[in-house]
């Protein structure tokens, strides 16, 4: 896999271009994470535990996180980190907010190149390819094998299909999400809508944004910027395949269901006026759903908590609609352990990251920001089944699974991500023509994963 010097020094440069998101939007927290309720349970949802005994030597994790979404979640985070301390004594987690995903990947390239990453992060999981090709991060198959068979078997296939590759583990899913259909369910009732029946064919969402835009509301909004390539694998989900290969090597950006799914899109704008035309920004479309300006918008599940908590009306949480098959991309970001440091912050991290995932807390995660709990036993907890009983549109990204797949992830993933990026924005923005941007992003593309082909 790092055999040629051409694919080590491409990698050098896959973080810099672009992150992805993946699980952005707005959340809010919940009660502090190394509080202790009556119950006997942390704020944090996971069993309160004496602390572990004490050995004779501490360690240090440094451990760098982003923020892909609104709201405090520093503040969620850190307590997270000082209930872990709490119980393990011996071992102090030095929370670093790293900023975006895209921040968060050109800190941790500049340590691993220096030769001092830190110990734990939280990285996109389409970075898969690209840390490999570095040699920056840990196979987990270790650890895991020691956790027994049911380990693993807990966490969602479809977030699991970017943590493995070559029959090897690198990465546990933390905040993952997939993208789903928003609706207002009172706007629908005023345009003579089921708000029970949301669209559920590509030609159903057109019709119903045709009856929902009015002077100042558009019926739907798509976001553009930083996460064209996103939104434009829903379209090539929904009508036929993945744009990429599982692993990581090609890409199928120039076929015929890819045209004819960004066709689709740009004319919604462009012909049918029934979205913005331009390049929407990723965080205007949720404020502007919030704020009634759009009666639809696709975005990820991670936004759900936010607009829970700020919309002033009722409204609905749905599969995106299908044209051959319902689908979506996953997206957000996993854990990675790094290779480049000591043995025992090595074996303290995989204690962090079990920390972190476990079951009880995993559910409370989920309802603290939206995004979809990574384990499946998270939605037997009682405080998951009464949340969703109240608040059913949080499972809605977790059914979607079904019919989701792996996010677009290959070697050299930042500058394939940007090329598709900027090939998408050139349609929507009327520059372009679909045959002839995903053309040209096909070329760009083979010509960038031409030496891990070789």
């Amino acid at each position: 896999m790092r055999s040629h010097v051409l694919k080590a020094a491409s990698a050098a440069l896959c973080f810099s271009v672009l992150f992805g998101c993946g699980n952005n939007g707005t959340a809010t927290t919940g009660a502090p994470a190394n509080s202790t309720n009556p119950t006997g349970t942390t704020a944090s949802g996971a069993p309160s535990t004496a602390p572990s005994a004490e050995s004779s030597e501490k360690v240090e994790l440094t451990f760098y996180y982003p923020i892909a979404v609104g709201g405090p979640l520093t503040t969620t985070i850190e307590n997270m980190a000082k209930e872990f301390t709490k119980e393990n004594p011996n071992v102090t987690v030095k929370p670093v907010y790293t900023g975006s995903y895209a921040d968060t990947a050109v800190k941790t390239q500049a340590g691993v190149q220096s030769k001092s990453p830190p110990d734990v992060a939280v990285l996109q999981s389409t970075e898969l390819f690209s840390l490999l090709d570095m040699n920056a991060i840990l196979p987990l198959d270790d650890y895991i094998a020691k956790e027994g068979s049911s380990y693993l078997s807990d966490f969602y296939p479809a977030f699991m299909a970017n943590s493995q590759t070559g029959g090897k583990t690198w990465s546990i899913p933390f905040q993952r999400s997939t993208i789903v259909l928003y609706y207002n369910k009172q706007m629908f009732k005023d345009a003579g809508l089921d708000p029970e029946k949301p669209p559920k064919t590509w030609e159903e969402m057109r019709d119903y944004a045709k009856k929902l835009t009015k002077e100042g509301r558009w019926g739907l909004e798509i976001p553009v910027t930083g996460y064209g390539y996103w939104m434009l694998q829903t379209f090539a989900l929904q009508n036929g395949k993945n744009l990429m290969t599982e692993d990581g090597k090609k890409v199928m950006f120039n076929t015929p269901e890819n045209v004819e799914g960004l066709q689709f899109w740009n004319d919604l704008s462009q012909k049918d006026k029934v979205m913005p035309t331009g390049a929407t920004e990723w965080g205007t479309v949720p404020s502007d759903f919030i704020q009634g300006k759009t009666a639809m918008m696709y975005h990820t599940t991670g936004n759900l908590t936010n607009v829970k908590t700020n919309a002033k009306f009722d409204f609905g949480v749905t599969y995106l609609p299908q044209q051959k098959s319902y689908g979506s991309p996953t997206g957000g970001g996993n854990f990675y352990i790094f290779k480049d440091i000591d043995k025992k912050k090595q074996d303290a991290a995989w204690k962090f990251v079990k920390f972190m995932t476990e079951t009880e807390r995993a559910a409370q995660w989920s309802m603290d920001t939206g995004y979809v709990a990574v384990k499946k036993s998270a939605y037997e907890t009682e405080r998951m089944k009464k949340y969703a009983a109240d608040f059913p549109q949080t499972l809605v990204a977790r059914d979607q699974l079904q019919y989701a797949a792996a996010e677009l992830s290959t070697h050299n993933n930042g500058r394939v991500m940007k090329i598709l990026n900027d090939q998408v924005q050139a349609v929507l923005t009327g520059t372009e023509t679909p045959a002839d941007s995903l053309k040209k992003a096909q070329q760009d593309a083979d010509k960038v994963l031409e030496p891990y082909n070789k």
